[in-house]
């Protein structure tokens, strides 16, 4: 069975309907908690590159000697 256009939007405007959109202070505590997140993955990410970056100094400074 084929949907018409009408229908189509007909639905769409049903489902748009359905949507619960946050509030300004659930909007702010979720931006809040994902700039945390990302600060806490840079500086993990940060401390494994600067971990990787020493023990490969160290493992090419071993030739050198």
């Amino acid at each position: 069975m084929k949907t018409t256009p009408a229908d189509f939007v007909r639905q769409v405007k049903q489902e748009i309907a359905k949507i619960t959109w946050p509030t300004r202070a659930e909007a702010w505590q979720g931006t809040i908690v994902v700039m945390v997140m990302c600060l806490v993955l840079a500086l993990f990410l940060f401390a494994i590159d600067s971990i990787f970056a020493f023990a490969i100094k160290q493992i090419l400074s071993l030739g050198g000697h």
